[in-house]
C-alpha cells in the first residue's frame, strides 16, 4: 500500500510540475505573440506616416524637392503642399516626443527633415509660416536645438 501511495504521490508531483512548465511555456509564447503583434503594429504605423510623406512629396514640384529655385508662381501653387509637409514634420516630432516612433525610424526621418528644411522652397515656406503663426512648437524647438536633440528626451 505504501508503494502505491508513494507512486501516486510522485506521479501527482510530476504532473503538477509538468503543468507548471506547460503554463510557463504558454505565458512565454503569449508574451512573444503580443510583442510580435505590437512590433508589427508599430511598423505599420510608421509605414503609414512614410506613405503620407511620399504622397505629399508627389504633389510638390520636383525642382523644389531637388533643391533648385522655383518660380514665384510655382511657390504659390505649391505652398499648401509645403505647409502640409511642415505640419507632417511637426507631427512626426511630436510623435517621437511621445515615444510613438522608434529611435531607428526617428533617426532616418530626422535626416530627411534636416535635408528638406535646407531646400530653398521648404526654407522659404517655413520662414513664412513661422512669421505668420505661433504654432509648430515642436519643429521650432528642434530647429532651435540645431536638429541635435531627441524629442523623446524633451519631457
Amino acid at each position: 500500500m505504501s508503494h502505491t501511495t508513494d507512486f501516486f504521490s510522485a506521479l501527482g508531483s510530476m504532473l503538477s510540475g509538468l503543468g507548471a512548465f506547460v503554463t510557463a511555456a504558454g505565458v512565454w509564447y503569449a508574451r512573444n505573440q503580443l510583442k510580435t503583434s505590437r512590433d508589427i503594429a508599430q511598423l505599420q504605423f510608421e509605414d503609414d506616416l512614410a506613405k503620407e510623406y511620399r504622397e505629399l512629396a508627389a504633389e510638390l514640384p520636383k525642382n523644389a524637392l531637388m533643391g533648385t529655385e522655383i518660380s514665384n508662381g510655382e511657390y504659390e501653387e505649391s505652398f499648401d503642399g509645403l505647409y502640409r509637409y511642415i505640419d507632417l514634420t511637426n507631427e512626426q516630432i511630436s510623435l517621437r516626443s511621445r515615444d510613438r516612433i522608434t529611435k531607428e525610424t526617428w533617426e532616418s526621418w530626422l535626416e530627411g527633415i534636416q535635408a528638406n528644411m535646407k531646400l530653398p522652397a521648404f526654407a522659404q515656406a517655413w520662414a513664412e509660416i513661422k512669421n505668420s503663426s505661433s504654432g509648430f512648437k515642436e519643429l521650432r524647438r528642434l530647429e532651435r536645438e540645431i536638429y541635435e536633440s531627441d524629442p523623446k528626451d524633451w519631457s
